[in-house]
């Protein structure tokens, strides 16, 4: 990502209707995965910390990201709160291996051009019993100049990323694709940006006070439906991987 998205991403992460829903539906999904008390966790490709005190509900959290301005906008952020580290998958990774009950990818994989060799790192670091926890943007089909501007490589299915998965000996404890009741505003907008051949795009920003809260009502009522069953299409997947 360019330092301007980070930027953006420092300044809307606690108030936007996306990364508020996002880290309600997240801590839901973590409630129920079986954690132990004082779990220790790794977030890989941590942004701006804007997940950091959701993840800390569940235990004691470091965090790696490569990009130098989104680190010192963390480290701005959150002091020393947590263990926060420069570094990246699969190839400079600051922390040994089995080190973590949870592992976290949070709109992460989508970045990398080697998305085999980050999550096999990933899955490197569990202790035994241990999770990987990724979310990623669903369907290349949906693609569009948002993805271009914040230097996505692909979007994925559910077929893509369980084949992801088995090629880095993980198992598929859970799978669902979310963000899915705003599923056909996002396809309306992708079509009407193809209709007037838009190529370009800048970061979002916060929608007006009635509208974010208004959308953010609607992304995190899924949270109920996801804490006991999955979805059948939405913007974004998420998976729970374990060790095979």
């Amino acid at each position: 990502m360019s330092p301007d998205a980070y930027l953006e991403m420092a300044d809307t992460e606690a108030s936007h209707w996306w990364f508020r829903g996002r880290r309600e539906i997240v801590a839901t999904i973590l409630s129920g995965i079986g954690l132990p008390r004082h779990a220790s966790i790794l977030e890989i490709g941590a942004g701006t910390g804007g997940n950091l005190a959701m993840l800390s509900q569940f235990g004691r959290v470091s965090a790696v990201e490569m990009d130098g301005t989104a680190l010192r906008l963390a480290r701005e952020k959150t002091g020393d709160a947590y263990d926060l580290r420069h570094g990246k998958c699969p190839d400079q990774m600051p922390f040994a291996g089995h080190s973590f009950d949870l592992v976290c990818l949070l709109d992460c994989l989508e970045h990398i051009a080697d998305d085999a060799g980050s999550l096999d790192c990933a899955a490197r670091l569990l202790k035994a019993g241990g999770a990987v926890f990724v979310t990623v943007p669903a369907y290349q089909w949906l693609w569009s100049a948002h993805d271009v501007f914040l230097h996505h490589q692909r979007r994925y299915s559910k077929r893509s990323l369980h084949a992801l998965a088995g090629r880095c000996g993980l198992h598929v404890d859970r799978m669902s694709y979310f963000n899915t009741m705003l599923f056909p505003l996002a396809v309306a907008a992708r079509m009407g940006d193809r209709l007037r051949g838009s190529r370009h795009a800048t970061g979002a920003g916060v929608p007006a006070a009635p509208v974010n809260h208004a959308l953010h009502r609607v992304f995190r009522a899924e949270r109920h439906w996801l804490a006991r069953a999955s979805l059948p299409f939405g913007i974004s997947l998420m998976a729970v991987l374990r060790a095979s």
